[in-house]
């Protein structure tokens, strides 16, 4: 079953994911994510957010490959925008 996951984004990120220019997302792997979940990327603007969210399928992950250089713990996922406003 898939989950709806919130996570913080900078503006800069969130206009090109928003625009569908970044179609992945490099993050601690600390949320189990899976594809098929959904990621809610909220804009933050390093003091508070700004009310923009950009909701996006998780379509790929990425995981344990050191030895390409992802540091252990971190998880690369394709996304693609499925729901958002700017």
């Amino acid at each position: 079953m898939s989950k709806r996951i919130e996570k913080k984004i900078l503006p800069g990120y969130y206009k090109a994911v928003y625009k569908g220019q970044k179609t992945f997302e490099l993050r601690n792997d600390d949320a189990d994510y899976r594809v098929g979940d959904i990621l809610v990327l909220r804009e933050w603007n390093g003091e508070k957010y700004t009310g923009h969210t950009c909701e996006c399928e998780i379509t790929y992950i990425l995981r344990n490959a050191e030895r390409f250089g992802l540091m252990d713990g971190y998880c690369i996922m394709s996304i693609r925008p499925v729901a958002g406003e700017f």
